[in-house]
């Protein structure tokens, strides 16, 4: 964000930074370039549709967790469109079958009620089933889809080879945040499990949760295990569908100090929200860095952070300073544009925070604001 001028952010407001979203997707370009390799966006982790003509110069398409993502993937980028839910609504499936080149089904149960159906309505979509690896060193159980008891995928006990008919890939999902280390030993157990079916199939999905565009994660490492994987399945089509990966390190949450006191602690209150705004924080949780903090008594002053909601726990945690806050100081939440608007709510009827990109010429832009009508409209 060195380019950013935190003063000409009205708060609150996510500042997606054009350049470094731009940097991630030529990364991504290139892993596509070098491996042969689909990359598509998962709308799940970053769906700032405003930036879908830069992203989709450089990705595939986008893949969907339903109706209303397919739709936001077709009207907005208009390239491939995966669509993917746990289990289908009958009232959906007529609109999802017409706007989507793959759809995704999660049990041979779901594949059997629809297939035909979508055939008829689309006979180019392309089917496939979910399945579960078994496999995964996701480091969160929140978000580990092949948990024991999973609902997310089909195991090979479940596996029906009559399906084989109907199917074109197959699709699968097990990491988190990792790098190709965890992808290789799930790889391992695919085609241990599922090595008899894949070769007669069109593709594979390797799912999300690949942190590429982090810093230390094995780009060439990647791209030879994907030209392996393909080389010993006849040159088979791969995807991987990063959400996080585009837009990691790209953007940041900018806040405002509303008022600062002392009750055993210094406690200073922001015009943000833990649990409305940054949601993830909570969940995973984890620490989200603050520019120009420290950890509590590293640096001169230390204050508790705290969101503007009455809920006791909404605290983004404890920083040092090298200066006393102030009313009206901005505080800049690094790394906060992935799994946060996306997730965002207006819990307590606070406002949600404008979105914004900071443009490659230092320019901003304000593309959204919102106010009391996103409130309203939800709850009536």
């Amino acid at each position: 964000m060195s380019s950013v001028d935190i003063a000409q952010i009205p708060t609150p407001c996510y500042v997606c930074e054009e350049q470094l979203l731009e940097a991630n997707l030529k990364l991504l370009r290139r892993v596509s370039d070098e491996s042969g390799a689909k990359v598509i966006l998962a709308l799940k982790g970053f769906a700032m549709w405003s930036t879908f003509d830069l992203v989709g110069s450089y990705l595939d398409g986008c893949t969907a967790s339903g109706l209303h993502e397919a739709r936001l993937a077709r009207e907005e980028m208009d390239k491939e469109v995966h669509t993917y839910s746990p289990a289908f609504k009958e009232e959906d499936i007529d609109e999802i079958a017409m706007i989507s080149d793959h759809i995704v089904f999660n049990t041979p149960s779901q594949l059997q009620r629809f297939s035909t159906r979508v055939k008829a309505l689309n006979p180019s979509v392309s089917l496939s089933l979910r399945v579960n690896p078994e496999v995964s060193s996701s480091p969160v159980d929140l978000y580990n889809p092949c948990a024991l008891y999973s609902r997310l995928g089909t195991t090979l006990k479940n596996f029906d080879p009559s399906l084989l008919d109907d199917l074109d890939g197959l699709n699968f999902h097990a990491l988190c945040e990792q790098n190709v280390d965890a992808l290789e030993a799930v790889l391992l157990s695919l085609e241990e499990k599922f090595g008899p079916y894949i070769d007669e199939m069109k593709y594979i999905n390797f799912g999300g949760g690949h942190h590429i565009t982090r810093n230390d994660y094995d780009v060439d490492r990647l791209i030879r295990v994907i030209r392996d994987f393909r080389t010993r399945h006849n040159g088979i089509k791969v995807y991987l569908e990063p959400g996080e990966a585009v837009g990691w390190q790209t953007g940041v949450l900018v806040a405002t100090v509303l008022d600062v006191f002392h009750n055993g602690i210094d406690i200073a209150i922001l015009d943000i929200s833990a649990e409305a705004h940054m949601p993830d924080t909570l969940a995973m949780p984890y620490r989200a860095e603050v520019k120009g903090a420290g950890e509590a008594g590293e640096k001169d002053f230390t204050y508790r952070l705290g969101g503007n909601t009455c809920l006791a726990g909404d605290v983004m945690g404890d920083y040092s300073f090298d200066e006393v806050l102030k009313i009206g100081d901005k505080i800049v939440f690094e790394d906060q544009i992935h799994y946060t608007f996306v997730k965002n709510t207006t819990f307590n009827g606070i406002r949600l925070p404008s979105l914004a990109i900071w443009r490659k010429d230092n320019s901003l832009d304000i593309v959204r604001e919102f106010g009391y009508e996103e409130y309203k409209t939800r709850l009536s």
